[in-house]
């Protein structure tokens, strides 16, 4: 077995996966909701049914601008913003006596 199991470099990891996740079952939920085909809104976007497939498997890193085009295929905008982590990481202690808070 070599299956590799490992504390990713950068927290988060797993959250920003799940946000990916729920953004692609919106747009598949706006993509059903207006009765689309996959093939239908990847005509809109001017690329391949496959490609839509994995905007919509949601596990693919794929470009901004795909999702901002598969958006404006099923009428929508993504708002981008940029957000300050739910818990900001405490910093490491510093010098000497950190441990009691006295530096």
């Amino acid at each position: 077995m070599n299956e590799r199991r490992h504390e990713p470099l950068l927290p988060g990891f797993k959250e920003m996966a799940q946000r990916r996740k729920a953004l692609a079952s919106d747009l598949v939920a706006r993509r059903v909701a207006l009765g689309l085909t996959q093939t239908q809104v990847a005509a809109r976007m001017g690329t391949s049914q496959s490609s839509v497939a994995r905007v919509e498997a949601g596990a693919a890193d794929v470009r901004l601008s795909t999702i901002d085009r598969y958006a404006a295929a099923v009428g929508h905008v993504v708002a981008w913003s940029l957000d300050a982590p739910r818990t900001a990481p405490r910093p490491p202690p510093r010098g000497k006596g950190a441990e009691r808070g006295d530096d």
